[in-house]
């Protein structure tokens, strides 16, 4: 911990359960992801596959990927050990909340529309 604050870094930890992880925890996780004053960032959880796949996979849907790519996406990291329940858990998470959320700093500000 202190190498990280040495290099200016600030650590946000949630207790995670083994398996399956609060939507409260995500949101909670998330309001610290979108908000730019704690970028850059890093999402890692245990193993980096299944609770970190999730919470991308919910950061990925407020960015307004599709289904199939944020799924791909997850994939392509969880490998053999990916669950159909965390994509259903991705699918069914309600962003809807978080859409009210205004930060100072947004990652989610900065997305050019397509000409």
């Amino acid at each position: 911990m202190s190498l990280l604050r040495q290099m200016g870094l600030n650590f946000a930890s949630y207790q995670e359960p083994f398996v399956n992880m609060p939507e409260e925890t995500i949101v909670e996780a998330l309001k610290v992801v979108l908000d730019e004053r704690n970028h850059p960032i890093l999402i890692h959880c245990k193993r980096g596959m299944h609770r970190t796949g999730c919470l991308v996979g919910c950061l990925r849907r407020m960015q307004k990927w599709c289904l199939s790519s944020i799924f791909d996406e997850y994939q392509r990291f969880a490998a053999a050990k990916a669950r159909v329940s965390d994509q259903r858990f991705i699918e069914m998470f309600d962003i809807s909340s978080l859409n009210q959320l205004t930060f100072p700093f947004s990652c989610l500000k900065r997305q050019k529309q397509m000409p």
